[in-house]
């Protein structure tokens, strides 16, 4: 009789179970969620409303995932220096530029393709951050993003101080400015991982 009620008892625990695994659904992230992730991850950033900005449209691609988030602010970042690329190549086909000019513009565009290329070094890095040497990888990320932010500076520098047309000054200064500060809140949200 004991082995009987002992039985029943069993039987309805499993039951309970399986209506219990059937019927509940997993909790998800809803997308205000996802984007209240990117929102407050951006307040630690420097150019928080421009990290906003420029990383909400990705918010169901990144959902609540660091790593997701750091890798997606890069890519902004390398397309933001690809198109600036373009831009001060084409301000280089200009004619009636002064050698001057043409030594500033030549030296930016090293500086851009060095600031590429230091970003995608950066994504190789966070690429690794799985392994057993996170750490290293993380501040090698750092250091490469760091890097590329250098670059915007040198390609600033560059204009500082030398005749060139105030308004070729501006357009650049504009253009690397932008780079710069979104490679700044990539950084900052690099900095922001837990390791």
């Amino acid at each position: 009789m004991a082995t009987l009620c002992s039985y029943h008892v069993l039987t309805v625990l499993m039951i309970t179970t399986l209506l219990c695994i059937l019927y509940i659904q997993p909790i998800s992230a809803s997308p205000q969620a996802y984007t209240n992730f990117i929102k407050t991850s951006c307040s630690k950033t420097t150019y928080p409303p421009l990290c906003t900005q420029t990383l909400s449209p990705f918010a169901t691609s990144v959902q609540t995932n660091p790593i997701k988030l750091c890798n997606r602010a890069l890519n902004i970042s390398i397309q933001a220096a690809h198109n600036t690329s373009t831009f001060v190549s084409n301000l280089s086909k200009q004619k009636g530029l002064s050698w001057i000019e043409k030594a500033a513009i030549k030296d930016c565009m090293d500086d851009l393709k060095d600031c590429v290329y230091q970003l995608k070094q950066t994504m190789s890095a966070m690429g690794k951050l799985g392994g057993s040497d996170r750490e290293f990888q993380w501040a090698n990320a750092k250091t490469w993003a760091s890097a590329a932010i250098t670059d915007t500076d040198s390609c600033l520098d560059g204009f500082e101080g030398r005749k060139v047309s105030p308004q070729m000054k501006n357009k650049i200064k504009s253009t690397m400015m932008g780079v710069a500060r979104l490679t700044s809140n990539a950084l900052a949200l690099i900095n922001h991982l837990n390791y």
